[in-house]
């Protein structure tokens, strides 16, 4: 029987060329191989080698400031390209990115989760319709994100016709060297991720990875004897990993992501008892997630985005109590259960169900949700939004692209205003702006297109703009201002704070009080009234 050597770090980078394509698997700091991305870190710094990688990655792998994951990666000439979903949680591949020190391709999540399996049945690409008509359409800007990538003459994507109808051709990319993570291996490499905090889509990687002839790099807390690990408690089987590294340091290489070491709860292994709910302050972020949940119907299954959503959406429902009304996902694969904040995205405790983050987006861009909540960045008067470009910055998509395609309605959740912008909320008097925000972000056309507003209508979806203030929603002649707060005035308070004048409703409601209450607002109610 094949079985995996077992190596040091330092042994495993050896096996890593110059000018190869090096794909890793997580998600935020969630089942980051650091003991050997350190290792790739340390030998470049001290030798120059590594170079010029291509690095494939389709989930972001960072956690802000704080050193891991792929920021590990994120130095001049280690690397020479980037294909990946996100970068929004590490500033340093950022500035490489917006700096033009290397080619930068953005590609949704979702499809790229997909494209391992493409991959793997040497299929000529994932042909999807998601992404026309947004920045990754090749006849806009081809997932380019910089100067230098819109120069280098390699293109990820084109544009390929079906029984006459236009999909995006996601091209297959030839892994050489794949790292993985899991918590255990036995004596021949069968590898279980048992304890880590997603499922991931460590399988399909591993199997596109062996069909271009690639090596297989897995990290693990432990060997065990062989028997150890139940057969269907394996992820990988022995044979398909090459190179098995017993991590040296669990408690500080090896966590089950940034926060903390390891929970089983955040596992799936235990339910924890919710004796308390954290209870948001009342800001403008809880008031827009109160309102933005408002558009729930019962027995909804919801998908909730980074920024807002994922800040405020567990946290609302459960000081509501409200939770049995719907269905909670992340793209991660979770059912249920209380997500945790934004540095650790995609896990949670008490989860019903959590499934591969491939399987998670056949759901979402097949079916595709009942509602999404998403954060934005700018909204234009043709209800095109962007999250995935802020001035030189680029962040990158994640999920976006994917799930706001294909759910039936679309909720998106942003301040006004950005930058220092202050509110005071009240039952009686309704809102009060205390300080305007520096920067618009309704205007006249936005930076890069995320999602399309005029392909939105033409699919029938349904869209909202939810902001502290008031709400928008996108009709087949452009955003319509539909609802006001109270305390809020249209001239000074909206219309001067946008670059473009939209269409008002005849009838312009006013926002329920309701959503400024201390305590309890109500929403169980609110939902359940809606039942027919």
């Amino acid at each position: 029987m094949r079985k995996p050597k077992i190596m040091t770090a330092k042994e495993a980078v050896d096996l890593i060329q110059d000018g190869s394509t090096l794909c890793c698997i997580g998600m935020t700091l969630i089942s980051a191989s650091e003991t050997v991305l350190k290792e790739i870190e340390n030998r470049f710094l001290e030798t120059n080698h590594p170079n010029n990688l291509t690095f494939v990655h389709s989930c972001g792998q960072a956690s802000m400031k704080q050193p891991g994951g792929m920021s590990r990666l994120a130095h001049e000439g280690l690397l020479k390209r980037v294909i990946g979903g996100h970068w929004g949680q590490s500033p340093w591949m950022m500035e490489l990115i917006s700096n033009n020190k290397i080619e930068a391709y953005n590609l949704p999540q979702g499809q790229m989760a997909n494209m391992y399996h493409s991959m793997a049945l040497r299929e000529p690409g994932k042909l999807s319709k998601v992404g026309l008509g947004t920045y990754i359409d090749p006849r806009i800007e081809g997932a380019k994100m910089n100067q230098k990538t819109k120069d280098c003459g390699y293109d990820v994507v084109a544009i390929v016709e079906v029984d006459g109808e236009e999909y995006i051709q996601y091209k297959p990319i030839p892994i050489d060297t794949l790292l993985i993570r899991g918590t255990y291996c036995d004596e021949n490499g069968n590898l279980s991720t048992l304890e880590e905090g997603m499922v991931l889509e460590v399988l399909p990687a591993v199997m596109a990875t062996k069909r271009w002839g690639g090596k297989v790099i897995a990290q693990v807390k432990q060997i065990v004897s062989n028997g150890t690990i139940k057969p269907k408690e394996v992820t990988v089987p022995g044979v398909f990993i090459d190179s098995v590294v017993v991590c040296d340091d669990v408690y500080t290489n090896h966590k089950q992501t940034f926060s903390w070491y390891y929970d089983p709860a955040y596992a799936g292994l235990v339910r924890v008892p919710m004796n308390s709910v954290t209870v948001l302050p009342l800001t403008e972020r809880k008031v827009i997630g109160r309102r933005a949940l408002q558009y729930i119907y019962p027995g909804d299954i919801i998908n909730i985005g980074t920024g807002i959503p994922n800040d405020t959406v567990g946290p609302i429902l459960a000081e509501e109590e409200a939770g049995d009304c719907l269905t909670v996902t992340v793209e991660s694969g979770i059912y249920g259960g209380v997500p945790a904040a934004t540095i650790d995205f995609g896990i949670a405790v008490n989860e019903e169900a959590l499934i591969g983050h491939d399987r998670q987006f056949e759901f979402y861009n097949g079916t595709g949700t009942d509602v999404t909540f998403m954060g934005a960045g700018e909204l234009d008067e043709n209800g095109n939004v962007n999250a995935t470009r802020m001035g030189d910055r680029a962040p990158g998509a994640g999920g976006f692209v994917d799930i706001t395609a294909s759910s039936k309605k679309v909720v998106f959740c942003s301040t006004f205003t950005g930058g220092g912008l202050k509110v005071e909320f009240d039952v009686e008097k309704g809102v009060t702006i205390k300080q305007e925000g520096r920067f618009k972000k309704l205007v006249k056309s936005v930076q890069q297109i995320s999602y399309n507003g005029k392909l939105a209508v033409e699919r029938g979806q349904q869209m909202w703009f939810v902001t502290e203030r008031c709400i928008f929603e996108l009709t087949a002649e452009g955003m319509k201002l539909v609802e006001i707060a109270k305390g809020i005035d249209l001239q000074k308070d909206i219309l001067d704070q946008m670059e473009f004048t939209p269409l008002i409703a005849d009838e312009l409601r006013v926002t329920d009080p309701c959503v400024y209450m201390d305590g309890k607002y109500g929403l169980k109610d609110i939902i359940m009234a809606k039942e027919q």
